[in-house]
């Protein structure tokens, strides 16, 4: 059964950076996407970014030129770099991912509370 193992995450504040990691594990995993979704407490689940098996990547409005997604395909790893960070960006950030047929598997979640 694949898993996705997430780390990273924490309190920092605003203005500081953090960095989310996720892999998955427990089975051979083709990879088309992987990426993170963030809820916040009373909103809806937003994509912040996503890479393609290309190296294509997209990124929310709000996190555009703050957040770097990006990918070690010897680890099998992705990461988010998260700079200049707000308190707008606290959520429970859940990194996803999408075989190439179509199947989408959820991490646990990871919480990034930004202090002001």
């Amino acid at each position: 059964q694949v898993q996705l193992v997430e780390s990273g995450g924490g309190l920092v504040q605003a203005g500081g950076s953090l960095r989310l990691s996720c892999a998955p594990s427990g089975g051979i995993f083709s990879i088309g996407v992987m990426g993170w979704y963030r809820q916040a407490p009373g909103k809806q689940r937003e994509l912040v970014a996503a890479i393609t098996n290309y190296g294509i990547t997209n990124y929310a409005v709000s996190v555009k030129g703050r957040f770097t997604i990006s990918r070690d395909s010897a680890k099998n790893t992705r990461y988010l770099q998260m700079n200049s960070l707000k308190p707008e960006d606290t959520a429970v950030y859940y990194c996803f991912a999408d075989d190439l047929s179509g199947n989408r598997y959820w991490g646990k979640g990871t919480l990034v509370t930004v202090s002001s």
